[in-house]
């Protein structure tokens, strides 16, 4: 069951360019028993590694802006391992709750409706502030950050929906792994399970290959509109289920 779901989380990283780790985390907590802090941080190099391999694909169709992508990168290093940091403070429920909350901000941008604020002239100073909130979120929760990388891509930075997608999937890559050798450093005593993560990463790569075709054909609209209430749903998953159940 894992494993099947390890398809469906794949497809979900290259269709829409997140999301990945809000599946593998309840995951390994919900299906495979895993402890929060241990599942977060696997999530971390399964979404890092598919991240980088689903990219290849939507630079071949033209939609990965490398240099906005590695301007992300450089600047979301440090934000990123203070994120780790700062996550040994919190118990694995709570940085749950803080995920499903920023999940749920994040579909509003996607949803609203109207004219959406974009800044025409994108200073290095914004670049690098979104860069550092994108990071120290990647660190803290352990998740890749596409969530919050697709909405500032298209809100802030007017970049089309199809080329936010296939950009915010090599940041993705390079934040989740940063993360992952940051939660490494500062927490060394997790046990994880590499052959696990090696099966689950591969499958996941399968996924992410298909997802990435069938970006290519979806309309951006349309996209846009199935990540936001992805994120709704997904998000009160969580919070139902971490505060009843």
């Amino acid at each position: 069951m894992a494993y099947l779901l390890a398809l469906i989380a794949g497809t979900t990283l290259g269709l829409l360019g997140g999301g990945g780790s809000i599946l593998v985390v309840p995951i390994l907590v919900y299906i495979v028993k895993v402890d929060p802090k241990i599942a977060i941080t696997m999530s971390l190099a399964i979404v890092g590694l598919t991240g980088f391999m689903g990219t290849f694909r939507h630079y071949k169709n033209g939609n990965v802006l490398v240099k906005l992508a590695f301007q992300f990168g450089a600047m979301t290093m440090l934000s990123t391992y203070l994120g780790t940091y700062l996550a040994k403070f919190l118990t694995g429920q709570m940085q749950l709750f803080i995920f499903a909350g920023i999940m749920l901000l994040a579909s509003i941008s996607m949803l609203k409706n109207g004219k959406e604020v974009k800044i025409k002239n994108t200073s290095n100073l914004t670049i690098f502030l979104a860069a550092s909130v994108v990071g120290i979120v990647t660190g803290l929760i352990g998740v890749g950050g596409g969530f919050l990388i697709v909405p500032a891509l298209v809100n802030f930075f007017h970049v089309d929906m199809k080329k936010a997608v296939g950009t915010s999937l090599l940041i993705i890559a390079i934040n989740s792994l940063i993360g992952f050798v940051g939660n490494i450093i500062n927490s060394p005593g997790l046990e994880l399970d590499y052959q696990f993560i090696a099966i689950f990463t591969a499958l996941a790569i399968v996924g992410s290959q298909i997802g990435s075709a069938l970006t290519h054909k979806l309309p951006q609209e349309k996209l846009k509109k199935i990540f936001g209430y992805f994120l709704i749903v997904m998000g009160a998953f969580m919070i139902i289920r971490e505060t009843l159940l």
